[in-house]
């Protein structure tokens, strides 16, 4: 089945269109023409600001000249992750979709669904001639997935909107009315290496076949990250091998939990059956920790036999570093005493890359709580400096608070239940939202997310809900009729 062709094709053409143009984060200069060009040849306002956010001006439909002005917003730029085994190159190639039953998918890559299915919704409504609403200004921000440097950039008065409804929610029966804030940790640093011609084997360790998933919204769902995994593997070899640690190599961007790592040690030849016999042992415990969140982990051995002298970690330094990578915390720190089953404060151990002694330890530091986020910044900044990291805090930014009471969150959530017969879940996020960032700007503007169910969202098993669209492009059509 063609995407073309789903219901309703006013989203999933436009996000056809959107998926064919690669569109990473900080490389959004052929969909930001795009979307001026797009914009322009409906004879609509369309310019861009300095940065590169984009923002597109229609007027109302007849009879709904009366009604507040509302700023339509998603984010233009999508997490490029692939499987280690997918031959795909983003930078040149659109996604490569499918339909899988009621979902759709990508081969082996994220898909884009977050947030395109939000650009391509905005743009159905640009485009159309027959759907009412009131004015609407389009804001397509650039840079959400890594640091949101496009929210952050925005000035006052650009925007004369009321009312926002950013389409960035991954569930179709929530409200989103509130969000954490983040910030990067970055420890950097070198450590003692020596020279030896005693170990002529290297083994390579492979983590490999976790889900993987969003840092934010899928952070308490037990999932195994790999980076974590390995350095629990590696504290053992360490201890009980007689091996040393030449390089490491997992995870990618901060706001993905990591899937694939992967590190190379150094032994005796004599000693590589025993360190592929302790690997398989170790394996076989770790898989039955994780055999009802992670049933396809794999931990795999592959050996090299050389003839070169090699630069490898001192005994002492890789067990300092090994040491800092397990003592670092990754997953939930606190769960919100306000709200419940939500994530108030977590940490993601996002990247951990070693060569040649030096080392970068890439986190995301997440809370919708700025005392709590800080606390455990300084928690990871005091694990890392206590072997001698040079330890960068960056990227900061606020969460957004909540107003249950607010008009457009009772508007919203009564459109809902009128047209669904049931109760939404109006909730705040544990996920990075713009929402906060814009308020900076528009403290009076109110603010609202929806979107359509997303699973899987920074990983390659990213999929989108084809009955959700349909559903939500039915709650939004109606939201629009009905704002304020």
């Amino acid at each position: 089945m063609s995407i073309h062709t789903l219901e309703p094709t006013a989203i999933w053409s436009h996000f056809a269109a959107i998926n064919a143009i690669p569109r990473a984060s900080k490389k959004e200069e052929a969909i930001i023409e795009f979307m001026l060009s797009f914009g322009k040849s409906l004879q609509l306002s369309a310019e861009r600001d300095e940065i590169g956010n984009v923002l597109i001006r229609k007027a109302a439909t007849a009879g709904y000249e009366s009604k507040k002005t509302v700023v339509l917003q998603a984010h233009l730029d999508m997490v490029h992750q692939k499987n280690a085994t997918t031959d795909f190159d983003f930078a040149t190639s659109g996604i490569n979709m499918f339909v899988d039953g009621d979902w759709v998918r990508a081969k082996g890559t994220t898909l884009g669904a977050d947030n395109g299915l939000g650009v391509a919704a905005i743009m159905g409504i640009l485009s159309s001639t027959d759907i009412p609403h009131p004015e609407i200004e389009a804001l397509f921000t650039i840079d959400e997935e890594t640091g949101m440097t496009g929210a952050k950039a925005l000035t006052p008065g650009w925007l004369t909107g009321k009312y926002l409804l950013n389409l960035d929610t991954e569930e179709d029966h929530e409200i989103t009315i509130g969000c954490a804030g983040g910030v990067d940790v970055t420890a950097t640093g070198a450590l003692s290496v020596e020279s030896t011609e005693e170990y002529q084997t290297l083994v390579e360790i492979s983590v490999s076949g976790l889900q993987g998933g969003h840092s934010g919204m899928d952070i308490n769902k037990g999932l195994a990250n790999a980076n974590k995994v390995l350095m629990r593997v590696l504290d053992t070899l360490i201890r009980e091998a007689d091996v040393r640690l030449y390089a490491v190599e997992g995870g990618g961007l901060r706001n993905a939990i990591p899937r694939e790592a992967k590190a190379t040690l150094a032994c005796r030849s004599v000693d590589a059956v025993a360190v592929h016999d302790l690997v398989k042992r170790l394996g076989q415990v770790i898989a039955k920790d994780y055999a009802h969140t992670e049933p396809n982990l794999v931990l795999s051995t592959t050996q090299t036999d050389i003839q070169e002298e090699l630069s490898v970690l001192t005994s002492n330094s890789q067990q300092e570093f090994v040491a800092a990578c397990n003592a670092a915390h990754h997953g939930v720190f606190r769960m919100s005493p306000v709200f419940p089953d939500l994530v108030e404060t977590s940490n993601n151990v996002a990247r951990i890359v070693l060569k040649q002694g030096k080392y970068t330890v890439l986190c995301l530091t997440r809370s919708a709580i700025q005392s709590s986020k800080d606390y455990l910044a300084m928690m990871l900044r005091s694990t890392f400096e206590l072997i001698g990291a040079e330890v960068a805090f960056s990227g900061d930014y606020p969460g957004w608070e909540p107003e249950p009471d607010g008009e457009l969150v009772q508007l919203t959530a009564d459109i809902y239940k009128r047209l669904f017969g049931e109760d939404p879940l109006v909730c705040a996020g544990h996920g990075g939202l713009e929402c906060g960032l814009i308020g900076e700007a528009y403290p009076d503007l109110k603010m609202v997310s929806i979107g359509p169910t997303i699973r899987g969202a920074h990983s390659p098993d990213e999929r989108a809900s084809i009955p959700s669209v349909a559903k939500f492009w039915t709650f939004f059509l109606e939201l629009l009729k009905n704002t304020p």
